[in-house]
């Protein structure tokens, strides 16, 4: 994603807090000369990407159905505001949504999953995998011809 001379991208990275957020960070160095606005679950995790823009949603997993709800609602908002090329996620159930979401609005989307499911995919990226345009793993041996694809490790 590294612009080489090409058109100047807007980004729209997003996941949710702790291992998730550190991971997204490690893919900054593809993000230069692109426009990109981080999304977190977490408000103090800001200070890790000023001055770029950063934007908080609700932190939800599969058991707290309306929290998700209140998620969807503000990715929504923002993917319908910011109109991002690419919507990036290392995941979890935020990072979920946003690639679902953004492929129902027909925005790009890229898939990280964490590092921290070595032996299988994390369960958000099993099930959105195939919704992604571009799905990743960072586990060699979790790599299939139909995807997750392997490209390298971040950690």
């Amino acid at each position: 994603m590294t612009n080489s001379g090409g058109k100047e991208r807007s980004i729209l990275a997003l996941s949710s807090g702790g291992g998730h957020w550190f991971e997204l960070l490690r893919l900054r160095p593809a993000f230069e000369g692109h426009n990109v606005r981080y999304v977190c679950t977490d408000d103090d995790y800001g200070s890790d990407v000023r001055p770029a823009p950063f934007h908080v949603v609700a932190d939800g997993n599969r058991n707290q159905k309306i929290v998700l709800v209140l998620t969807a609602a503000q990715i929504v908002w923002l993917l319908i505001r910011h109109r991002p090329d690419v919507v990036v996620s290392t995941g979890a159930a935020p990072g979920f949504l946003s690639i679902r979401l953004a492929s129902l609005l027909r925005i790009r989307t890229v898939w990280v999953d964490s590092i921290a499911n070595a032996g299988e995919l994390s369960m958000s990226g099993a099930r959105v995998g195939p919704y992604a345009d571009l799905w990743l793993t960072q586990v060699e041996d979790l790599a299939r011809p139909d995807g997750p694809y392997f490209l390298g490790a971040v950690l």
